[in-house]
């Protein structure tokens, strides 16, 4: 970890885990500047070993804010995370097991991708939820307003991938037993409360005579303010509706593992646990340096002492089910990933789909994608290695757990 502080220029110190400054891209650093220079951030800003250029505030960055919360500084996926479950089944059974259409693991990835709308899909019929049907939403700021997400909407996306770097993979730890993986988010919802409340939050500012320039993109919200409670109440339902989201993805692969091992493999005793379930694009409250915060993780895990996280590398490589160390330099935060070391179509630019497929038949992974166009968008030369980011949060989190891919299915 390194600091950068120059008093004539920043109000807060920038610390940095990365190994020195010229790792750090220069309009990922011009963003972090800005958030140095906010009246509310608190003690310092904190940037994350997979940090990058995002909107408004970095990737993989971490801001305190006193008596504020800024949505742009939480993204348009609210809730966007990780769910992962170990199994007690060797995934060398993926691999050598023999299933209607190919592989095991082909099979799995197939059913999978019957069962879960991936990318711009969502279900044509409404689905059963009890969590959706409790949850009143009608007391919620504004609701009812045309640029708010109504809850039909919600029930109709809930269990869908997604899009970009969203996944379901089925995994591999070092001791040869197979493990599930489901990244997404709160979806078009969440992407609706972000954009609606940062409309909110410029309006807001402007009569407000506010000290951050427009063109920094964080517009505001002061949490004692009627917009500010509306965000977070909205910001909440989005948060519970994405970890649903994950849950009952994995729910349903869950299924769909078993019965295939069941069917195809004779595997009778399946069993899932060491279940992980956890957000890394939100705003919470939190005490930190003695002091009452809203603390903005925007592509970052919340990593307090002995608390369980998950580290996913680029598509094809390795990912890390870790325990956090509960370092207060970061706010108790540590990465949400590997981080892109360039953008999606500098990406499709460079590497074409053939090379993608030509490295997943090396590694003998199995790809599930209904566009082929995009593939390269995801591709691991696209993100930074996993081992390097890992290298560079030793103070942050402990690894407990390495998995490397089998098959994947993207959005």
């Amino acid at each position: 970890m390194f600091v950068i502080f120059n008093k004539g220029e920043q109000r807060l110190p920038i610390k940095v885990w990365l190994p020195g400054r010229e790792h750090l891209e220069e309009e990922c650093l011009r963003q972090a500047l800005n958030l140095s220079n906010l009246p509310f951030a608190f003690r310092h800003i904190a940037l994350m070993p997979d940090t990058h250029a995002g909107y408004g505030m970095p990737i993989g960055g971490v801001l305190a804010a006193d008596g504020v919360i800024i949505p742009n500084a939480v993204g348009v996926d609210i809730g966007c995370g990780m769910v992962f479950a170990r199994t007690n089944v060797q995934a060398e059974l993926l691999r050598e097991v023999t299933a209607p259409g190919g592989t095991l693991a082909q099979y799995l990835v197939g059913q999978i991708m019957r069962a879960v709308p991936q990318g711009f899909d969502h279900h044509k019929e409404k689905q059963k939820s009890k969590f959706l049907d409790a949850y009143r939403v009608e007391r919620l700021y504004r609701y009812g307003a045309a640029d708010l997400p109504k809850k039909e909407e919600a029930y109709m996306q809930l269990g869908t991938l997604g899009g970009g770097n969203h996944f379901i993979e089925l995994q591999e730890d070092e001791d040869g037993y197979m493990g599930l993986m489901v990244h997404t988010g709160s979806r078009n919802f969440g992407y609706k409360v972000a954009n609606y409340f940062n409309r909110v939050a410029k309006d807001l500012n402007r009569p407000m005579g506010s000290e951050v320039p427009s063109h920094f993109d964080l517009a505001y919200l002061p949490v004692d303010s009627e917009e500010g409670r509306g965000y977070i109440g909205w910001m909440n339902f989005a948060l519970e509706f994405a970890r649903h989201n994950r849950q009952r993805i994995m729910e349903q692969v869950q299924q769909i593992t078993a019965e295939g091992l069941r069917r195809c493999a004779g595997v009778k005793d399946v069993r899932f646990f060491g279940e992980v379930n956890a957000h890394h694009n939100y705003a919470a409250r939190e005490t930190h340096f003695g002091r009452e915060v809203w603390v903005h993780r925007k592509g970052a895990i919340s990593a307090r002492q002995g608390e369980p996280g998950i580290i996913p590398g680029a598509m094809g490589s390795y990912s890390f089910i870790v325990e956090g160390l509960g370092n207060p330099e970061s706010f108790h935060s540590a990465s949400h990933g590997a981080g892109r070391v360039m953008g999606r179509k500098e990406a499709v630019r460079r590497f074409s789909v053939e090379e993608v497929l030509a490295d997943f038949a090396k590694k003998n992974m199995v790809l599930g994608k209904q566009r082929r166009g995009d593939t390269a968008e995801e591709f691991y030369k696209a993100y930074k290695n996993i081992e390097d980011v890992m290298d560079d949060q030793r103070d942050l989190v402990k690894p407990v757990l390495k998995l490397r891919t089998v098959a994947v299915v993207k959005g």
